[in-house]
């Protein structure tokens, strides 16, 4: 390859990982990474009670779905 060409790829490819660092510290600045609720939220609705009504809502959902599926109209 031409030195031009390698001198090219070498700059784009410096901009662009510059451009991605700037991106990734004014989203650590501005708190875009920030949950403080996930730890709270984790720990309150975290018992078994909590974790068989999911399992029962999800299966609710795929019987909905299932049912959904099967149904077909009179010919």
């Amino acid at each position: 390859m031409s030195s031009s060409i390698m001198i090219l790829m070498l700059s784009v490819s410096t901009l662009l990982g510059a451009i991605g660092l700037i991106a990734l510290l004014w989203g650590v600045k501005t708190g875009q990474f920030d949950d403080t609720s996930k730890f709270i939220d984790g720990a309150r609705y975290d018992n078994e009670e909590d974790l068989r009504d999911a399992v029962m809502m999800e299966e609710k959902q795929k019987a909905a779905v299932k049912k959904k599926k099967e149904y077909r109209p009179a010919d």
